[in-house]
Parts: C-alpha cells; sequence; structure tokens
C-alpha cells in the first residue's frame, strides 16, 4: 500500500471508497438510529464504496440492535481493551484504518447524533470536487444552551488570542488518505483531533454547519471536559502560546506604573495558564498513538 504504483493504479478506478469512522462510549442506542439516518442520507449516493468502522471505546453498556445496512459492503466493530477517551478513539481509529484498509476518504462523525447526517453529501460533493484537499464542518450554528454557547464563543476566543488559529470546527470532517496518514504520524492527534487537523494540515476547505441536537440523553460535554477539550487544543499550538503569554507578561511589566498592582495580577494569571497548556500538552503521547492498535481486543465484521 506504501508503494506510489499501487496508489496510482488504485485511483483510477471509477468507484471511490469512503469509511465513516464512529467512535462510541456506550451510546447504542444514538448510534443504531445514527446508521439508520446515514443509511438515508447515501443510499441515493452513487460511484461510491461506503465502509464504516465503530470505535467501542470499552463501553460498560452491552451493544444494542446495532446492525449493517446495505449501503455499507463493510461494517466493523473495534472492541478497545480500555477506555481512552474520545480524542484517542478517534486517533486509534485512523491509525487501524490508514494501517489496514485502502480508502479514498474517511468521515470522521461523533456517535449521538449532533454531527448531522444531513450534512454527509455536502462534504462528499466537496471532497471529490477537490485535488487532495479534506474537508471540516464549520460550526455555524449551534444547538445547546445559553451558557454552554456562551462558553463555547469564550473558548474560541481564547484559543484564537493564544494560538492565532481560528479553530471552528469539531470532529465532523471527511478527511483524504493522505492527509489521514499524515495525522497518524502526529502526536498531537492523540491529544486534540481539531487542534492537529490545523496545526498539520494545509488547504482545508469548509463547509457550513448546523451543530445537531443528541438522539438520546443529555450532552456528555461538562465543563470540565470543555475546558480540558480547550486547552488541549491550545496545546497543539503550545510554542505560540508560550511566546505571546510571554509577551502578555512583558507589556504588563512595562506598563506597571500605568496598570499598577495588576500587572501582577496578569502575570500571575498568564503563568497559571501556560502551565495549565504545558500539563495537558503532556497527552500528547507519541509512542501511545503508535502503539494504540495493542489496545485492541477484538474485531467483529457485522
Amino acid at each position: 500500500w506504501d508503494n506510489q504504483t499501487d496508489w496510482i493504479l488504485y485511483d483510477w478506478k471509477k468507484m471511490k471508497k469512503i469509511f465513516f469512522l464512529i467512535p462510541v462510549f456506550n451510546d447504542w442506542e444514538s448510534l443504531e438510529t445514527l446508521i439508520e439516518n446515514i443509511h438515508k442520507e447515501i443510499k441515493s449516493i452513487n460511484n461510491f464504496e461506503f465502509n464504516c468502522i465503530i470505535i467501542n471505546d470499552s463501553s460498560t453498556i452491552r451493544m444494542g440492535n446495532v446492525s449493517k445496512p446495505q449501503t455499507f459492503k463493510n461494517f466493523k466493530i473495534l472492541d478497545l481493551k480500555k477506555n481512552i477517551g474520545h480524542a484517542r478513539c478517534i486517533a486509534s481509529g485512523l491509525r487501524y484504518l490508514v494501517n489496514n484498509e485502502k480508502f479514498d476518504f474517511v468521515i470522521l462523525m461523533d456517535g449521538d447524533g449532533e454531527d448531522r447526517p444531513e450534512e454527509i453529501k455536502y462534504l462528499i460533493s466537496k471532497a471529490s470536487s477537490l485535488d487532495n484537499s479534506s474537508v471540516v464542518a464549520k460550526r455555524v450554528k449551534r444547538s445547546e444552551g445559553f451558557i454552554f454557547k456562551l462558553l463555547y464563543e469564550t473558548h474560541k476566543i481564547l484559543t484564537f488570542l493564544t494560538t492565532g488559529k481560528k479553530i471552528f470546527f469539531g470532529n465532523y470532517s471527511c478527511l483524504t488518505f493522505k492527509d489521514a496518514k499524515i495525522l497518524i504520524e502526529k502526536k498531537t492527534t492523540w491529544s486534540s483531533y481539531s487542534g492537529s487537523v490545523t496545526k498539520n494540515l494545509s488547504n482545508l476547505v469548509e463547509i457550513d454547519s448546523i451543530r445537531g441536537l443528541r438522539y438520546f440523553g443529555p450532552s456528555k460535554m461538562s465543563l470540565i471536559k470543555l475546558v480540558i477539550h480547550s486547552l488541549a487544543i491550545m496545546a497543539s499550538f503550545k510554542e505560540s502560546v508560550f511566546f505571546r503569554s510571554s509577551l502578555l507578561i512583558l507589556i504588563s511589566y512595562f506598563l506597571r506604573e500605568l496598570i499598577g498592582p495588576f500587572w501582577l495580577l496578569i502575570s500571575i494569571i498568564a503563568l497559571i495558564f501556560m502551565l495549565l497548556v504545558f500539563l495537558v500538552s503532556l497527552r500528547e503521547d507519541h509512542l501511545s498513538l503508535i502503539n494504540s492498535e495493542t489496545n485492541i481486543a477484538q474485531i467483529k465484521s457485522l
């Protein structure tokens, strides 16, 4: 597969091969509905072979009545030995996929319904019309409550101020094989998917996306998880974060006569912030990423 000639021969085939990659932890009821809705959306799309891989993050609830629709040629469930979290599930799934399957595109989706299947055709249309560019779903509208939206907007502003990057997308995306292969070698992928995509991939293209509602149950994104998620994205650009934070400390020091004791408060906050980003960056474990397939307990084909 690494042989360039093999890729050229495969690329000449008319039928393009797409994998869906969906991490799941206990949310089997939502997954069942999601698979049904994906089937409805893709059954009228021609010239593509659809496949699906579910990453079961060591769920404590037994899998329900998830079945393979006619639209999927292959449908596999990768059961993990131990729970590793959402971002690492994605990284593990991507690594397994690149190392074991031939494909043109992989579509990453959350399994709860918040990534709307109605937008799949736009991702596929945009990706297939471009030359070797991956596509991300830019969130133009969210469906959560006011408090969460406010916190999320704060996260986006803080991310831009500390990294200089506008990151308005989550996991919902369509990657080319080439870009997926790049990501599985980057340690940032083990900690933050969107941060790693922004840092390591060029020529990204966006489509507008509306954040959907969960099919069942409340959102699993707590305040603590949102903070860690935000810090993990910033940690992908920790050099920029450290530089900008240090610059803020330096500026506040030179302005100490103008702003008084506030310069010390600003400096302390900046130092604490840098420490938090550094601690979260320790999650970026390249060795764990490389060896992630050893955490697969079994592979089931439906």
